[in-house]
């Protein structure tokens, strides 16, 4: 149980301020893409993603997990994180929704699994950021 408190700390409540920003302003790229232009469940999630994830870096690398570390190092392990992150989420999400909601209409299933999709990127996305990509040394 000592393992899991030590996750429960300020870094958390600070990586969740900057998930908060990021999700607003992705949720709204990715709902938007799919939604009003149209793109598919990959071009709307990855354009998410790889357009938030700049922002992320520099907030969670500065504010989040106060990190001095090596830029080139930490950009390398952060966007290895984010790929499988991502790869992880929405390749869970996308079977478990259509599995789960195989009678709704595609374009619900895919909203739900975006959204499936978006919590588990978050988890998963905390634990590779503060001990993979910004991890204490």
């Amino acid at each position: 149980m000592s393992r899991l408190s030590g996750l429960i700390d300020r870094k958390l409540a600070k990586f969740l301020l900057v998930g908060v920003v990021n999700t607003l302003v992705g949720t709204a790229i990715m709902f938007g893409l799919y939604n009003l232009a149209h793109c598919s469940y990959w071009v709307s999630s990855a354009a998410n993603y790889i357009l938030t994830s700049i922002l992320s870096f520099f907030l969670n690398k500065y504010f989040t997990f106060e990190s001095k570390g090596n830029s080139a190092g930490e950009v390398l392990r952060f966007a290895l994180n984010i790929a499988v992150c991502y790869l992880l989420a929405y390749g869970i999400a996308k079977p478990l929704c259509l599995h789960l909601l195989a009678g709704a209409s595609a374009a619900v299933r895919d909203n739900v699994s975006m959204l499936v999709g978006m919590c588990l990127f978050t988890g998963f996305n905390y634990i590779g950021q503060r001990f993979f990509a910004f991890r204490q040394k």
